[in-house]
């Protein structure tokens, strides 16, 4: 719209001059060249999968693993936790830095390190889920190639997450595209879910509640440590074969577009951490989220271990995570919708709280099988609604930072990077703290019954503190100030300047 406006304006004023009315009649067609096949933004959402993939996996099962499958006591569980999470938040703006200094390529400037950092990734998530055959180097084992994995999946989705402002200069057409790599994403958690789950759930060293004396909570003959172990490196296999697919997909259906020929402005480290925190629409927007997902991490971190111990349903805990996931998938094409119809603003409030009062159900009723069922199905809803804003907004400050400052560019990458820095931050600390708690409540490494404390601390895990934590984000995001009008003008604006200097080009070629 605002495209189309400009490049008639353009050319009546240079109807004039015969031979630059020609070239500008051959630039017309850049409407077309911004648009994105359905197979191009198929492609690029794919991209986004293994992220997902291995970031659910690792984020409902991790904390199970290390506790009951490499008997790691609580501390030593919530030293690799904490560690590696903020080690992969310190790695987000370093790589972020040097990926906005990276020169094009004949693959385009994020493309290398998507590719060079796929095999390492693959390579370390293996061994992540593998039980070294030694007791006293485990925590170094575990702590090494989680931090490894971090970085190489870091390496992998930093650039992946600038390369939404590369593959088209076309708003409409990032919202667009944004919106099938959520679903896709959604779709990994969901697979991540799966194959973890179903693979691993299958295999259970334990058996249900009421198979077990409360006196003797040792796991009776026929369930097999071994076995579970087995099935958790059949699962990191499996996940392993889909990164690589999904990265293949990525590189073979994408294509990146150089940046009309506007040159970088080199900064020092510091420079952009300045540039990119003295951006008032990115700290808000960044603060308001860390506090929403902070709660969403909580909820994920210790759910498998709620379901298990809290509410009993050792045999359901893969599939109610499944139906969780499921449920966020089927709703992430209505909320396209919505935030398109009522703004993204109103979308943020309606959706992320939606998730309040089943957080709060879930804890207040005795434990029943199917209620919990039901609850994990409106609970996705809103895991939907945390999945796909935050991605569709961040775009918006960038666009809102670039009409602000037209002289600076190339440095997409570090709002993408920092934005991630806090998330994975805030993971972290949720992470170590939820299970140093475990172990003060008086968490039993290998046993199959645990403590009543240990029970009420996981409902204070997903419920009261999540919720409190997305009061405060709702209250922060409150101050945002990019509502639909403002995105609207700053994309005519943009659009102006994309004119302009296509203008420019024309006049001096």
């Amino acid at each position: 719209m605002a495209r189309g406006e400009g490049v008639e304006q353009y050319a009546a004023g240079l109807l004039s001059v015969k031979p630059i009315n020609t070239e500008v009649k051959t630039a017309k067609p850049k409407d077309q060249r911004n648009r994105l096949s359905v197979c191009n933004k198929l492609c690029y959402a794919i991209g986004g999968a293994p992220y997902q993939i291995t970031g659910s996996a690792l984020g409902f099962f991790l904390q199970l693993y290390l506790l009951d499958v490499a008997q790691l006591d609580p501390f030593h569980a919530s030293i690799i936790l904490f560690v590696g999470r903020a080690w992969d938040a310190v790695t987000d703006p370093t790589v972020g830095f040097f990926v906005s200094r990276s020169r094009w390529t004949g693959i385009g400037r994020m493309m290398p390190w998507i590719l060079c950092s796929t095999p390492f990734a693959v390579l370390t998530y293996f061994l992540i889920w593998y039980v070294p055959p030694f007791e006293e180097g485990k925590i170094v084992w575990y702590l090494i190639f989680y931090c490894l994995f971090q970085s190489m999946q870091t390496c992998f989705h930093v650039p992946y997450s600038a390369l939404t402002m590369f593959i088209t200069t076309d708003q409409k057409e990032r919202d667009s595209a944004t919106a099938y790599r959520m679903m896709v994403e959604v779709l990994g958690t969901v697979l991540g879910t799966a194959i973890q789950g179903q693979i691993v759930g299958g295999a259970s060293n334990c058996p249900d509640p009421d198979e077990l004396d409360s006196s003797n909570s040792t796991i009776p003959t026929g369930y097999s440590l071994e076995e579970t172990k087995q099935a958790y490196l059949i699962a990191s296999g499996v996940i392993c074969i889909i990164y690589v697919c999904c990265a293949a997909v990525l590189f073979l259906g994408v294509k990146e577009k150089k940046d009309n020929g506007r040159k970088k402005t080199l900064l020092t480290f510091r420079q952009g951490i300045c540039l990119v925190m003295s951006h008032g629409p990115y700290v808000k927007l960044v603060i308001g989220f860390l506090f929403t997902s902070l709660a969403f991490m909580l909820l994920e971190g210790n759910f498998a271990l709620f379901i298990t111990y809290s509410l009993g349903h050792r045999k359901h805990f893969q599939n109610i995570l499944l139906v969780i996931m499921l449920s966020g998938t089927l709703t992430i094409p209505w909320w396209q919708w919505f935030l398109t119809r009522f703004g993204k603003k109103k979308a943020v409030y309606f959706g992320i709280s939606w998730a309040v009062p089943f957080m709060l159900l879930i804890v207040c009723i005795k434990s029943h099988l199917i209620i919990s069922y039901l609850v994990s199905v409106a609970a996705g809803v809103s895991v939907a609604a945390a999945f796909l804003l935050p991605w569709s907004m961040l775009p918006d400050v960038v666009d809102d930072f670039k009409v602000r400052n037209p002289d600076i560019h190339g440095h997409e990458a570090l709002f993408y990077s920092f934005y991630v820095f806090f998330i994975k931050f805030a993971s972290g600390m949720s992470l170590g703290v939820s299970t140093l708690s475990l172990k003060f409540a008086g968490y039993v490494t290998g046993s199959c019954i645990q403590p009543e404390a240990v029970s009420l601390t996981l409902k204070v895990l997903v419920s009261p503190v999540p919720v409190a934590l997305i009061a405060v984000g709702l209250l922060i995001l409150r101050t945002y100030p990019i509502d639909e009008e403002r995105r609207q003008g700053n994309q005519k604006l943009l659009q102006e300047m994309l004119d302009s200097e296509s203008e420019t080009s024309a006049l001096g070629s």
